[in-house]
Parts: C-alpha cells; structure tokens; sequence
C-alpha cells in the first residue's frame, strides 16, 4: 500500500520537475506558460483543479450524509459551471491578450485600457485571503486520508503536499501545475471508477445496492429536508442555488488562469470539450461512492463522514489498490493546492508589490512564502474541508464574478462601482454564512446577485447623470423625443 502510493506520488513530481526543461524563465512562463498551452492539457488541467480535495473527500463526506438530494447539488454544479463557459472564457482569454497582463487581478484592472492599481490591489488581496483558506483545505483533506488509511499523525499528509507543491512550482510555475494536473486527473478518475465497481459488486450489483438504500430512512428522498420552501419548489431553489455554485467558477483566479494560458482563443471548444466530459463523468461516479459508502459504512456517528472513501478503501481493496485510491485522493488535492499556491503567489508579487522588484527570485521566494502560510493554517484548522472550501469558492465568486460578468458583456464600470461590486457581493455572501442560511441556499447566489444589482444600478445612475448636466447656472434636461 505504501508503495503503491509512493510510486504514484514520485511519478508526479517527476512531471512536474521535469517541466523544467521547458521554462523560459520569464514571469509570463512563470504564471501563464507564455499563453503556449494545448486544449487538452488546459481541459484537464482546469477539471483537476476544480475538481479537487473537495471532491474525494467533501462530496463523499456530503453525499454520505445526504443521501440522493445531493445529486441536485451535482446537476446545479455543471450546469451553472457549462452556461456561464459559454460567455466567459474566450471573452477572458482574449481580454488576457490584449492586455498583455499575467494575472487574474490585472486583466480585471486593465479590462477596458489603462491600469488601475487600486482596484488590482483590492482584487488582489482579497484573493490572497480566501486562495489561503481554499489551500490550506486541500493540505487538511490531504492529511485526513492518511491518517485513516497509515494511521499518521494528522499533519503528515500536510507537510507532505506543501514540500512536493513547493518543489515542482519552483521547477517550472504554472507549467508544471498543469503538467501534473493532466497525469492527476488520469490517476483520479481511474480510482474512482475502481472504488465505484468493487463498491457495486460487494452489494451483489447495482439494484441490491439501490435496495439497500432504500432501508436508510430518508436517504433516497429527492430534496434536502432543511430548505427553505416545501417540495418541488424547495428542490427548484436548491438547485438553481447550486447551479450559482457552479456559476462561481468564473470567479476563482486558480482556475480561471488556465483558461488564459490556452494557445489559441480560436481553441477554446476543444479545451471545454475535455473538461466537461471529465466533469461529468467524474462527479457521477463521486456521488455514486458517496452514496454506496453510506450502506457500507452504515454508522455515522462512529467516524467523520468525510473519511468515508479511504475507510471503504481500506476495506474493501488489497494494498496496492488502496495506495492507488491514496493517491488519487491526494493527486486530486495536489493538483488545486499548487494552482491555489501559484495565484497566490501571483497575487502578492505581481499585483501587491512594486513591479520593480519583479523578478523570478522574488516570484519563488513568493511561492514558498504562501505555501508556509498555507500549511499553518492547515494544521490549525478545525473546520470540515467541505465548509472551509465552500466558504472560500463563495467569497471569491461572490466578490469577482459580478465584475467579470458585467466587463464580458460590454460595460465599463469606473473604479467605484467596481470595488462597491466586489464589496456587496462579499460583504452578502458572508453575511448569508454567518446567518447560517447556506444549509438552505448556496451563499454565492445572494452575492453575485447582490454585486450585479450594483453594477448595473451604476450604470443607470451614471447614465442619468450624463443626461443632465449644469450649463449656464442651469439644469439642461435630458432631450425628449
């Protein structure tokens, strides 16, 4: 078992070190990949990276509780992540080009011509924070696995993801992130589809299983039993709620970025095509574990449901299948822990400090800064990856996608309507958490409404504002037709 996950874990790094070989050494190599990308390395690249810790070891954990209602929180999810593709990511990778930026902030700055370093700087901090709290939930689900599965001391797993993140992000930035990602997500839903087929067989085939679950009270009921309004309509507005989830995407710089390292705008279908079709494939087979582990493991107060799939591992699989589970489980957390690391480190030295000291002693001593943050507060942490995760995917979401989706769709927010978004749609979202009304509704949704709504007040307010003007002492009203 041991070896099977080392084997694993050092055939990673060897990709990622080896992206060495192909670094240009410049910070646009550094942080884009000098935009040389192939679709299918960005599909998969961005489908692990989305797809990560939170997957293995959150949805499992929230199916394993759940039942089937979680399944709208699946359909939500992609749908809400396919429509808001469809207007966003060429429009970003285009934006990307022509503003020769590097980063997620500054094409958000740049987006309609000159720079603005304040707004940079606000987008830039906030990212930090929230990239923080997502990177150190991909240590903490990273560690939880290996302590189920070796008996480790909980920060093992931990300390273990941030030296291999630090050691291949400095080998070649983003480009070995993404190398990694691609043989990641090969290992991830190869030991998922594994786990689903001897999960399966152990209950004598499909309908045992599904009769099985029909034993557990409430567990094959279609809708969550706390919503906020009765039967169909409830489930209606749980899933559009998560279908916001899937929406806020759009506002996560880690992933975002990959779609801003493609070769080609005109390419773009060919990377999305990989993704989706990973996506789906990937979270069916999730919520399918998620859902055989709870008659397998049919004991919820008896161990933390997050831990559900390595305990079914270990019980179910010889050794070196279960140190492939292992490692898929630990690739998936690897393969957003580096992508969160490198735009954090983006953040801080590109968007925060003077461009001036900008240089690739900087852009590493930036990386291994963040990663040392990121392991802290991991091993202080308390809360479940599956809260910390969300509460971190909200926030950025909730704070960015209102201001990305308004700049795609033509506008031209000034510097105060832009940062008052970014604000609201935070301040909201937050708000909805600390109210503790996300059980019922996805907290992204008030937020990214919350941030729209003032973008295009704005726009009202400011085109009013236009239509009459002082002129001579007078108001000069708005000419009617």
């Amino acid at each position: 078992m041991v070896l099977s996950f080392l084997f694993f874990l050092g055939l990673f790094v060897l990709i990622g070190l080896s992206s060495v070989f192909s670094s240009r050494g410049t910070k646009k190599d550094y942080y884009l990949a000098s935009s040389s990308v192939h679709p299918l390395l960005v599909g998969l690249s961005a489908v692990a990276t989305n797809n990560s810790g939170y997957m293995f070891i959150g949805v499992i954990g929230y199916t394993y509780a759940t039942g089937l209602a979680s399944i709208w929180l699946m359909i939500g999810w992609i749908a809400g992540d396919f429509l808001s593709s469809l207007f966003i990511h060429s429009r970003l990778r285009m934006a990307t080009e022509r503003t020769g930026e590097v980063s997620f902030a500054g094409v958000l700055s740049r987006w309609n011509g000159d720079q603005d370093m304040l707004l940079q700087r606000v987008v830039a901090a906030i990212s930090l924070v929230f990239l923080l709290a997502y990177a150190s939930a991909q240590f903490v689900a990273g560690s939880k696995a290996l302590q189920v599965l070796f008996g480790w001391p909980n920060w093992t797993g931990a300390v273990i993801g941030a030296v291999l993140v630090m050691l291949y992000c400095f080998a070649g930035g983003i480009r070995a992130s993404i190398w990694t990602d691609a043989a990641q997500s090969v290992v991830m839903i190869f030991a998922m589809a594994l786990m689903l087929v001897v999960a399966t067989s152990s209950f004598g085939g499909v309908n045992n299983a599904i009769a099985q679950m029909y034993t557990v009270e409430g567990f094959m009921d279609w809708f969550p039993k706390d919503m906020v309004l009765p039967g169909l309509a409830g489930g209606l507005l749980f899933a559009v709620s998560w279908g916001f989830a899937g929406l806020s995407v759009i506002g996560q710089p880690h992933i975002m970025v990959r779609f801003m390292a493609l070769n080609d705008t005109a390419k773009m279908q060919r990377a999305k095509l990989w993704y989706y079709l990973w996506f789906i494939i990937f979270y069916m087979m999730a919520t399918g574990v998620g859902m055989l582990s709870r008659i397998y493991l049919n004991d919820p107060g008896a161990f933390d449901a997050e831990l559900a799939l390595p305990t079914m591992a270990q019980q179910l699989l010889p050794p070196f299948w279960v140190g492939l589970i292992l490692a898929g489980v630990f690739a998936a957390t690897m393969s957003t822990a580096d992508s969160l690391i490198l735009s954090c480190s983006s953040a801080l030295t590109h968007d925060l400090l003077p461009h001036k000291i900008e240089n690739t002693t900087v852009l590493k001593a930036g990386t291994a800064l963040i990663t040392l943050i990121a392991l802290t507060w991991a091993l202080l942490n308390k809360q479940s990856v599956f809260s910390l995760v969300i509460m971190a995917w909200s926030g950025l979401a909730s704070a960015f996608a209102p201001l990305l989706i308004y700049l795609c769709a033509g506008g031209k927010p000034n510097r105060n309507s832009s940062l008052l978004a970014i604000v609201t749609g935070l301040a909201v979202a937050l708000l909805w958490r600390h109210l503790h009304w996300h059980n019922a509704v996805y907290e992204g949704m008030p937020g990214i409404i919350a941030g729209l709504i003032v973008l295009y007040s704005s726009q009202k307010f400011d085109h009013d504002s236009r239509a009459e003007r002082p002129m001579g002492g007078r108001l000069v009203a708005k000419q009617r037709q």
